[in-house]
């Protein structure tokens, strides 16, 4: 089968079962560039909500540092603790951005793909660490498709940066006249309009990449009709088998029609289509019961056994309809047909005293 597959052109789209199991195998389709370029737009806009509070905790906290320094002399063993103050205090005061950056990398992934848990994508394969298969990857088409990209990548968003810097050139030559602070203001400024040209230009490169990513996943999921064929086979089952059990169960219908059908007091028809054979013993039963029902061909037996056997038959298309679609075999009737189905009964006695 599978050398049947191989002379066939995948033209058919993957199926919900073969996307579901790619799923499962951690296979998605999901662009690394749209995760990163989000984290970085998460980022700026922090820098820049942030601005006003990091640059003077960041010149005290270097103050605080260097007086420190000054006050136990550079050789004395107290420096380090001074040192590791300022650590702490630098960690702290950056630790919004690893917040931050959890957060971005959390929503990307989800907006991509959801909440997905693949166990299968974790577990040890060898061709992983197959030196061959490895060079394969390395010399394959999406590899070069890859390498193209990054390089496309790199160009844009450096020539998107150098724009932006170079129009800020003049500002960068009047920093020799600033105070430490505004020189530390002015640049940081710089490079987070620098970052924001690049993050804008890196986005806009992702939306692409998004597209080109499904396009491939859904390219490399695609089907042959031969393996259409075999998946629908083995979901619905086998067409023979199915047709074996369907002629099973005919032939069980038509053994209870056999024995349920002679020993009925009416037969309800559609008069082609439905036909419901009703069983009433007023001594015994507080109602009617459905004995046996078909439609079609089995319809076509009731209505035949009936005759052979002089069990009335009646024409009633709307009650034959609704017992065939309310009741079944076995159970009395809907209590909303008793009125109907006592109007039946009461006619075939009237025929039975006549």
């Amino acid at each position: 089968m599978a050398e049947q597959n191989q002379g066939q052109e995948k033209t058919e789209q993957p199926t919900p079962k073969k996307l579901h199991d790619a799923r499962k195998r951690g296979e998605v389709a999901k662009s690394q560039d749209l995760t990163a370029s989000l984290i970085l737009v998460a980022v700026i806009i922090l820098a820049y909500a942030w601005i006003d509070h990091v640059l003077p905790e960041f010149r005290n906290n270097l103050i605080g540092y260097f007086r420190s320094s000054v006050q136990h002399g550079l050789p004395d063993s107290h420096l380090a603790s001074p040192l590791i103050s300022l650590t702490r205090d630098m960690a702290l005061l950056i630790s919004p951005i690893f917040i931050i950056v959890i957060i971005a990398a959390l929503f990307a992934n989800i907006v991509q793909v959801g909440f997905m848990v693949a166990p299968e994508a974790m577990k040890p394969k060898a061709q992983r660490i197959n030196p061959v298969e490895g060079l394969k990857k390395i010399f394959s088409r999406k590899s070069l498709v890859e390498l193209a990209k990054n390089i496309l990548k790199v160009i844009i968003t450096a020539s998107v940066v150098y724009l932006v810097i170079r129009t800020m050139i003049p500002e960068l030559l009047l920093i020799f006249f600033q105070e430490p602070l505004q020189i530390l203001r002015t640049i940081f400024n710089m490079l987070l309009k620098a970052a924001t040209g690049g993050a804008i230009a890196f986005f806009a490169l992702s939306v692409f990449d998004v597209i080109y990513q499904r396009y491939e996943h859904y390219k490399n999921l695609k089907m042959t009709k031969q393996e259409v064929k075999e998946e629908t086979k083995n979901t619905e089952g086998d067409p023979h088998l199915k047709q074996a059990q369907r002629q099973k169960q005919r032939e069980i219908a038509l053994n209870q029609i056999r024995e349920e059908v002679p020993q009925a007091t009416v037969v309800v028809t559609n008069p082609t289509h439905y036909a419901v054979a009703l069983h009433y013993d007023e001594n015994e039963m507080g109602a009617p019961e459905v004995s046996a029902m078909g439609a079609g061909y089995l319809a076509q037996r009731i209505r035949e056994i009936a005759e052979e056997y002089e069990v009335p038959v009646l024409r009633r298309p709307e009650i034959a309809r609704a017992l065939y679609s309310q009741a079944e075999p076995g159970q009395q009737i809907p209590v909303e047909l008793y009125e109907a189905v006592a109007e039946i009964i009461a006619a075939v006695y009237k025929l039975e005293q006549k």
